[in-house]
């Protein structure tokens, strides 16, 4: 099967990430351990910008699939506004250099002292997802003798195609308010004396390779505003979300320009030419990161070939928890003669722990793999279970690499625990 390497190559049979050897990454840092490249984080954030051309719009990183500071940083030069869903993600962005009035805040669950926070900096907007977080927001605007920029963010009932656990427009999951009582929640929050009502916004779900369930999404929303328009209520932007998928193993998906072509001319087509903002995570860092893993033994029994690696399900939960595929592939290419079906499989003490099932490959003990399309969901959805130290990270920029973010130390994971007195 082709391997799936967007953002890397091989020269002379090695693997290579921008122009540096990722076996010389491994050699110094260890593993596992998570690879980005700044070139294809650049490359897919300027796409995306490039294609919107000359129409008014806002791009906003889902800080969420990656929340390292060095890649925020990378993006926040960039000029990229952000999608938070957390207080420590607001605080990520603004010690990566984020400017606070590009950011717009998303969560059913925000607390009191998140929106104080987000209020206190002077973030762009709170989506807001429920009537009793409108009424939090309007009082503690009021405490603070402030308007607080709100947009409603509508639940438009629009199936993405994707897996249920990240689908999140259909009409039973906890997101938004429902399109039937958009209109109520948006007349209460034009006679709130501390909220301002500046957009409308929505979001499907994750990893969608079609565009269609986007331009639905849209047109509903336009529907519902021209409904608000008849009532005096005035939408100034409209947040379309984030969701565009990237290719893990033959998926077809659009590229920057479809997707953005595809969302102007519904836009057009209902008369509209409102701002949009779009709110991008895997299709920015998903194919510029990989997972480098060691192989620690090789086993077979009367079923089943394994190679087990020193990566687990604790750094990379994507294949356990989602069922998902990425592409395992060696660093050094080898002969495909020799290859063998094997399970890739980690030392967590779960059945699930495994890394990828049935792969072709031809490894033998200390080969390191790459599994790649990492930098989405990746790190951020790590753990210690099983005690395990979280994986360093890595950014490879031109000819160089940098650690930025070191390994985590077993001192480090019991630093915040203590037992009881005698």
């Amino acid at each position: 099967m082709e391997e799936v390497l967007t953002n890397f190559a091989r020269r002379d049979g090695e693997l290579y990430a921008d122009q540096v050897r990722l076996a010389d990454i491994a050699a110094e840092v260890g593993t596992p351990c998570y690879v980005y490249s700044r070139v294809a984080i650049e490359r897919n954030f300027q796409s995306l910008s490039t294609a919107f051309e000359d129409y008014p719009h806002l791009i906003c990183y889902s800080v969420k699939a990656n929340s390292n500071l060095a890649v925020l940083n990378v993006l926040a030069r960039l000029g990229s506004g952000f999608d938070i869903v957390s207080g420590g993600e607001l605080e990520r962005v603004l010690r990566a250099g984020g400017d606070p009035a590009k950011v717009v805040f998303s969560g059913v669950g925000k607390t009191k002292r998140e929106i104080e926070q987000a209020l206190e900096v002077g973030i762009r907007c709170i989506d807001v997802e429920s009537i009793a977080e409108l009424q939090r927001v309007n009082a503690l605007a009021a405490r603070a003798g402030i308007k607080a920029p709100v947009a409603i963010r509508v639940n438009p009932d629009i199936d993405a195609n994707t897996h249920p656990y990240i689908a999140t427009g259909l009409r039973q999951t906890k997101f938004g308010i429902p399109m039937a009582d958009a209109i109520a929640a948006y007349r209460l929050a034009l006679d709130m004396s501390h909220v301002a009502i500046h957009g409308i916004a929505a979001h499907i779900g994750s990893q969608i390779t079609d565009t269609t369930p986007f331009t639905e999404a849209l047109d509903r929303l336009l529907r519902l505003i021209e409904d608000l328009e008849e009532i005096g209520i005035t939408i100034e932007n409209v947040d379309i979300g984030g969701g565009l998928g990237v290719r893990y193993r033959n998926e077809q998906v659009p590229d920057s320009k479809n997707f953005v072509t595809a969302l102007i001319n519904a836009m057009h087509a209902r008369g509209f030419d409102l701002p949009l903002i779009v709110e991008p995570g895997r299709s920015i860092v998903g194919d510029a990161g990989v997972l480098l893993t060691k192989v620690e033994y090789v086993k077979s029994n009367v079923v089943k070939n394994f190679a087990v690696v020193d990566a687990g399900m604790n750094d990379l939960i994507r294949p356990a928890l989602y069922d998902a595929w990425q592409d395992i592939v060696p660093l050094v290419a080898e002969s495909e003669s020799k290859r063998n079906r094997y399970d890739v499989v980690g030392p967590v003490c779960e059945t699930a722990d495994v890394m990828g099932k049935d792969r072709e490959l031809d490894v033998v003990e200390g080969d390191i793999l790459a599994v790649c399309t990492a930098g989405a969901y990746g790190w951020v959805l790590s753990s210690n279970y099983n005690s395990r130290p979280r994986p360093p990270e890595v950014m490879v920029d031109g000819d160089q690499f940098y650690l930025i973010r070191h390994r985590e130390t077993i001192d480090e994971l019991c630093a915040a625990e203590s037992i009881l007195p005698e």
